[in-house]
């Protein structure tokens, strides 16, 4: 009921009535198997199809010759090759089809003949056979009598081309293909999965305490955001309003981390993704290090902010990443975006979860495909943010900058014996790890959670 026979039949009578040169010459072979015998609209299409027929034969006829051969059953394997095999055109004409095996075994049985495919572009094989067949709408009664005319009139060079196309593709995208390549990828994302959902094992604390009595130089390398801050849960949507965007630092903190910045012996390091107005609004008063928007910017307590960012930095890529932004803002509730100076963050952090989910998927697609195409960015993706941002700014550099800045003002004779990282950074740890091991080598340990 799907695959157009009436619409086949009705072409093929206007191709004759078009092409009376043609009427003697060429027959088309129907092969109705029956399927749905028992369903009333099926009998009624297959008696619609047997008057089609008879009318055309008895129109067309002659006493040599008749123009279709209708056959209500099915051929068995080797007699429906041996016809694929000597047929000169395939006519297939679905109106609506998953993928169409025909369409692949005429492909595969014509490797002599080279016949031609007429393809209905509303069958799935239309999508990897269809540059080398003749695309039809099989409503469009006239393109697909024109198609069965080209067909029959196309040169031997264009029809030896056409199929070679599709003969090449139905050879090489098997079944035994297609296994090993689904087994291969399912492999391959089995170890993704396992990477992505590794976790960090739990800090040892008593051995980390002691451990950090017995070192001299230690270096804390601590994120802002989910590590120092309030959960998102505690101070995400309240009443149906976002309480604060804002994120600030936890209350029980302020006093731990006033008492390790005061130690001489204790290097913090501050590492986030926020804006320098942000860390400037929750450490002003610590003896710290900042390391803002990813590293782009570096401060060490009140002094002035440096710069990390490369010479002729390109930025003509933040409009159009902009308007995206604001485009999945909008259908996004709860959501909100940041602009900084060399990056743009999206956050859908006090979104519905899983809707945010797939609008930053849909996001990413846009993104890719559009602004960002040719441009020199990195996009980082966060538990529940997007951020686009200028090659090169990593939080890896940011520490071996920091570190180099450390060593040069103190005046660091001893290594750095004691290094602890906590934060949701700690997916890229191997980023930063090669500048903490170099300044480490020498030390009794190095600590890392």
């Amino acid at each position: 009921m799907i695959k157009g026979i009436p619409q086949k039949i009705l072409a093929f009578e206007e191709f004759l009535e078009e092409n009376p040169e043609w009427r003697d010459k060429v027959v088309l072979l129907q092969i109705a198997v029956p399927t749905r015998t028992d369903v009333p609209e099926y009998q009624k299409l297959s008696s619609q199809v047997h008057e089609i027929v008879g009318r055309i034969n008895g129109r067309f006829g002659t006493l040599t010759a008749v123009p279709i051969h209708h056959l209500d059953r099915s051929l068995d394997f080797h007699a429906l090759c041996a016809l694929y095999a000597v047929t000169d055109v395939a006519l297939i004409t679905s109106l609506r089809d998953g993928m169409n095996l025909v369409s692949y075994e005429f492909v595969a049985c014509q490797a002599s003949k080279k016949g031609v495919l007429i393809l209905s572009e509303f069958a799935g094989a239309a999508q990897s056979l269809g540059a080398g067949a003749l695309l039809v709408n099989p409503w469009n009664i006239a393109e697909v009598a024109a198609s069965i005319s080209q067909a029959l009139n196309m040169p031997a060079d264009e029809r030896e081309k056409m199929h070679q196309h599709n003969f090449m593709h139905v050879t090489t995208h098997t079944s035994q293909e297609w296994a090993a390549t689904f087994v291969s990828e399912l492999n391959d994302t089995i170890i993704e999965a396992q990477l992505r959902t590794r976790q960090v094992p739990f800090l040892p604390v008593k051995v980390a305490v002691e451990r950090y009595l017995q070192s001299n130089n230690r270096l804390l390398v601590l994120g802002f955001n989910s590590t120092l801050t309030e959960p998102a849960s505690t101070q995400g949507v309240r009443g149906g309003h976002i309480r604060e965007l804002q994120s600030r630092l936890h209350l029980e903190i302020k006093e731990t981390l006033k008492k390790l910045c005061d130690d001489q012996r204790t290097n913090i390091v501050i590492l986030s993704g926020s804006d320098r107005a942000v860390l400037d609004d929750n450490f002003r008063e610590y003896n710290l290090w900042l390391a803002a928007e990813n590293g782009m910017f570096l401060r060490h307590g009140t002094g002035e902010w440096m710069t990390t960012m490369p010479e002729n930095l390109n930025m003509d890529w933040v409009d159009s990443v902009k308007h995206v932004f604001e485009y999945f803002t909008e259908r996004t509730p709860g959501s909100h975006f940041e602009l900084r100076e060399t990056s743009l963050v999206w956050n859908y952090k006090y979104a519905e979860s899983h809707f945010g989910k797939l609008q930053s998927k849909d996001m990413l697609q846009h993104l890719w495909t559009g602004p960002i195409s040719n441009a020199a960015v990195d996009v980082v993706q966060g538990d529940r943010s997007v951020e686009v941002r200028s090659v090169g700014v990593t939080k890896g550099a940011a520490i071996d900058r920091i570190l180099g800045e450390i060593v040069h003002n103190k005046g660091m004779k001893s290594p750095i014996d004691y290094v602890l990282c906590a934060g949701h950074f700690l997916s890229k740890v191997c980023s930063i790890s090669s500048p903490i091991v170099r300044l480490s080598r020498d030390s009794k340990g190095l600590d890392c959670a």
